[in-house]
C-alpha cells in the first residue's frame, strides 16, 4: 500500500510546507501577492553583454553588500535519503544572481549556517565558481576542487546546478566548465552532460515501471517527504508511456499512480481517484474528479497535499499557470481548512518556503 498521511498529522507541520496562494486561500496577504509573482531580475547582466571585467556591482566591498534588502531563491540541496530538494532562502540582493546562487551551494560556504537539518550542500568545499550569461545559456565554471565529491552524488550535483541556475527567467540552459574548459562530461563518474543542459533533462529521475523507454516521456511530478522534524515537496521526472493523452492528463494521472513504492515519497491522491475531465482555457486548468477526490476528508473537502501536488506538478507544463478543480462537475469544493477552491489556485514564486 502506499504512504498516505492523516490530516491530522499533517496539520501538525503545517508551517513547513510549500505555501500556495489563490485568492486568499491559503493565508494573509503575504501569501497572496505570491500569486503573480514579478519576473526575476536579470541574471548577471554586464557578463551577458559580453564584458568578462568584473563591474562595480560585483565589485563591491563587504560593507555595501551587507544590505538589509534580500531577495527569496531557490537552493537544490540533497537531503538524507539523496534526493534533491528546492530550499528558498533570503539571499542578500545583488546584480550578480546567478554567480551568488552557486556560491550558496559550496559546502562550507554561507549557506552552512542556515541548512536545515539532514541536508547538506551539493559542491565540495573549497570550489571557486563564476558564471558567464550569453543568449539564455550560462556558463557556470568552477576550479579543480569541483572534481572531489563522491561518484554516487554526480548526477545530483549535475541537477541541482541546472535547476539552482534556471530559476532565472532569462537562463534556459547550462554549460559545465572546469577552469574555463567546457566538460562533456562529469569528472568523476563520467555522466554525459547533454550540449542543451535543462531542466528538460529531469530531477530526481524515476525510471521505474517503464518497460519501454523509446515509447514513453517524461513528466516532472511534486510529492512530499514527511518525517520528524517537517514535511517538504519533491520534484521527480518520471517517464510515462506515450498513451496518447494530453499532457494535462497525462500528469494528472501519473500524480494518481503515486510516487516509487520503493521511496519515502508520500502522495494522498488514492489510487481509485478518477480524473472525468480536463480542460485548458487561457493558462488556467479545470479539472473535473469523481469524488474520491475527497480521500479521508469529509464530502466536498479536499487535502491541501492533494492540490499542493497538482498545482506544483501542472505548472510545470509552460502552458498552464493555474489550476482549478471540481467534483462531479460542481464547483461546490472547499480545502480543509474550510475555504472555497471557486477560484484558480496560481504557482507560489517559490517551494517550500517554510522552516525545515
Amino acid at each position: 500500500m502506499r504512504k498516505i498521511t492523516k490530516s491530522a498529522i499533517a496539520a501538525t507541520v503545517v508551517t513547513s510546507t510549500v505555501l500556495l496562494s489563490g485568492c486568499g486561500l491559503f493565508g494573509g496577504e503575504e501569501e497572496v501577492k505570491q500569486m503573480d509573482p514579478p519576473k526575476n531580475e536579470a541574471v548577471d547582466e554586464t557578463v551577458a553583454k559580453g564584458d568578462n571585467s568584473e563591474t562595480e556591482a560585483t565589485e563591491a566591498t563587504d560593507q555595501e553588500e551587507a544590505t538589509t534588502e534580500t531577495v527569496k531563491r531557490d537552493l537544490y540541496l540533497i537531503d538524507n535519503s539523496g534526493l534533491v530538494v528546492p530550499y528558498t532562502v533570503d539571499l542578500p540582493k545583488t546584480d550578480a544572481a546567478a554567480r551568488q546562487v552557486l556560491e550558496y551551494l559550496v559546502a562550507g560556504g554561507p549557506l552552512n549556517e542556515m541548512l536545515p537539518d539532514g541536508f547538506r550542500a551539493v559542491i565540495p568545499q573549497d570550489t571557486v565558481v563564476d558564471v558567464k550569461l550569453e543568449d539564455g545559456t550560462i556558463t557556470a565554471d568552477f576550479s579543480k576542487e569541483f572534481g572531489t565529491y563522491n561518484p554516487e552524488d554526480e548526477a545530483k550535483i549535475l541537477q541541482a546546478i541546472t535547476w539552482t541556475l534556471t530559476q532565472f527567467d532569462n537562463v534556459n540552459n547550462v554549460v559545465i566548465s572546469v577552469n574555463g574548459y567546457k566538460l562533456d562530461e562529469m569528472p568523476v563518474n563520467s555522466t554525459p552532460i547533454p550540449t542543451d543542459l535543462s531542466r528538460a533533462d529531469g530531477i530526481n529521475i524515476d525510471n521505474s515501471g517503464v518497460v519501454d523507454i523509446t515509447n514513453s516521456r517524461p513528466v516532472t511530478l511534486y510529492f512530499y517527504v514527511q518525517n520528524e522534524d517537517a514535511e517538504y515537496y519533491v520534484p521527480v521526472t518520471k517517464r510515462i508511456e506515450n498513451t496518447g493523452d494530453d499532457r494535462v492528463s497525462a500528469v494528472v494521472n501519473a500524480l494518481i499512480d503515486g510516487p516509487n513504492m520503493s521511496s519515502n515519497l508520500i502522495s494522498e491522491i488514492h489510487q481509485d481517484v478518477k480524473l472525468l475531465g480536463a480542460k485548458v482555457e487561457d493558462g488556467n486548468v479545470t479539472l473535473d474528479f469523481n469524488e474520491a477526490i475527497f480521500g479521508s476528508f469529509n464530502e466536498k473537502m479536499i487535502s491541501k497535499h492533494v492540490i499542493n501536488s497538482l498545482v506544483l506538478s501542472l505548472t510545470e507544463q509552460p502552458e498552464v499557470k493555474s489550476v482549478a478543480i471540481t467534483v462531479n462537475g460542481s464547483e461546490d469544493v472547499v480545502t480543509e481548512d474550510g475555504k472555497s477552491l471557486t477560484e484558480p489556485v496560481t504557482r507560489p514564486a517559490n517551494v517550500n518556503t517554510g522552516s525545515f
